[in-house]
């Protein structure tokens, strides 16, 4: 078809009806469904293929599976470096490099001042102890930041999504102390992958692509004044390391890891076993005005 009858066509149907639209839903509705219709159009899609999509996407919202497509397709990371672009160009710099959310935070997790053990002690793994300091962009240590820490257990799954592990291990708020410290204990996570066969696997393979994530640890980081920090670090070492399929890697955000098996060092830790360890600082950027807020309003899961 022409582009002239095309755009008549939706000249005719996007015409209001009755009362008044909301201006801006109306706008990118309008738009998303006039570039709809040019793509089937460019791409001569057939109506069984039209179906097969609407069916699809039925399909991905029962699996519960569009957190993991949008990571998939790259709209979290858009997302991501878009705000980066608007604290940019306000001026901002410096800060914790941020990355994506992902779809399996659990808002409620034990708050923990200081330091916390995040496993419940039911799984062997390697012992990671992860510490460092929260400060802002002047180096200045914020003390009473909520660190948010979540992370996969050693088969790459997370507590309350996986029913075999008990409420929130794995899952702690730390609040750092005077000097903005924090400190906790857990055990090495896992890589994960989407699951086998499910929308999300579907679709990327259709793309050529795989559905693995390297081993990484999610946190929010937030204190009044400041910019909450949404972002996650890399286990390096990982297969996945820079072949994430969700694009949330970033160099800034692979941090050393070091093994220690001295005893001394063992001993020191409070530990029976050799143990790795992380240290990362976190750098917040002060609020600003008529900016895209940080703290991002989405559906989020709730343990009971």
């Amino acid at each position: 078809m022409e582009k002239a009858a095309i755009d008549a066509l939706l000249k005719d149907m996007q015409a209001p009806t009755r009362g008044e639209p909301t201006p801006r839903v109306k706008a990118i509705v309008d738009r998303i469904v006039r570039d709809l219709f040019y793509v089937i159009d460019e791409y001569d899609v057939e109506p069984s293929e039209f179906w097969s999509a609407v069916n699809y996407l039925t399909q991905a919202g029962r699996n519960d599976e569009y957190g993991l497509i949008a990571a998939g397709l790259g709209f979290e990371r858009f997302l991501d470096v878009r705000l980066d672009a608007a604290e940019e160009a306000a001026g901002l710099t410096g800060g914790t490099p941020r990355t994506i959310e992902g779809p399996l935070y659990v808002a409620g997790a034990p708050l923990c001042k200081g330091e916390a053990r995040l496993d419940d002690g039911s799984e062997e793994g390697e012992i990671l102890i992860m510490h460092g300091q929260v400060r802002d962009t002047d180096g200045q240590p914020v003390a009473g930041a909520h660190v948010e820490v979540w992370h996969a257990n050693t088969r790459g799954n997370y507590s309350f999504f996986d029913k075999s592990q008990s409420p929130f291990n794995l899952r702690r708020t730390i609040e750092t102390d005077a000097e903005g410290r924090y400190r906790f204990r857990t055990t090495m996570p896992s890589g994960y992958a989407v699951p086998p066969e499910g929308s999300t696997d579907t679709l990327l393979k259709q793309l050529g692509r795989h559905g693995h994530r390297p081993a990484h640890i999610h946190f929010f980081v937030s204190a009044p004044g400041f910019r909450k920090l949404t972002t996650q670090i890399n286990i390096d070492g990982d297969p996945y390391l820079h072949d994430d399929f969700a694009f949330a890697t970033r160099d800034e955000l692979i941090p050393a890891v070091e093994r220690n098996q001295d005893p001394e060092a063992i001993a020191k830790a409070g530990l029976n076993a050799p143990f790795a360890r992380i240290a990362f600082d976190f750098e917040l950027r002060s609020e600003a005005a008529a900016l895209p807020s940080a703290e991002v309003q989405r559906p989020r899961a709730e343990a009971a």
